[in-house]
């Protein structure tokens, strides 16, 4: 074979954009992934906590509202009962419902001499 005929090395380099990443490089990438991992773990578990810890509180203020809900309706008086119906009043409530009942119908009756159309608001020609 001759040396023209060879292949020289220019022929097996790697263009720049297509050189894979150090071995060094690879490492600085996980134990940044890593760091970032760790912290974002912390941050989940205080957001438990603090999830943990308003369920908690949650719960006594039902519980604190359940008693007091309770000793409010156990201090408070009973109903009275309503006052014995008195026929006096009874009947004059009737009599005063009749008389209603008179008067407005009195009011819707025309009464005689007096217009009861919107016509007869109008002047009469000559009047």
């Amino acid at each position: 074979m001759e040396a023209s005929e060879r292949d020289s090395t220019q022929d097996w380099l790697l263009p720049e954009a297509a050189v894979p990443p150090l071995l060094s490089e690879l490492e600085g990438r996980i134990d940044e992934a890593l760091t970032i991992a760790r912290s974002s773990e912390k941050a989940v578990v205080a957001v438990g906590e603090m999830a943990l810890d308003a369920a908690e509180q949650a719960r006594r203020a039902a519980d604190i509202a359940e008693r007091a809900s309770k000793a409010a309706l156990d201090s408070r008086p009973a109903v009275p009962e309503p006052p014995a119906e008195d026929a006096a009043l009874r009947g004059f409530s009737e009599r005063a419902d009749r008389v209603v009942a008179r008067l407005r119908a009195l009011q819707r009756r025309p009464r005689p001499g007096h217009a009861t159309s919107a016509a007869a608001g109008r002047r009469r020609p000559g009047g």
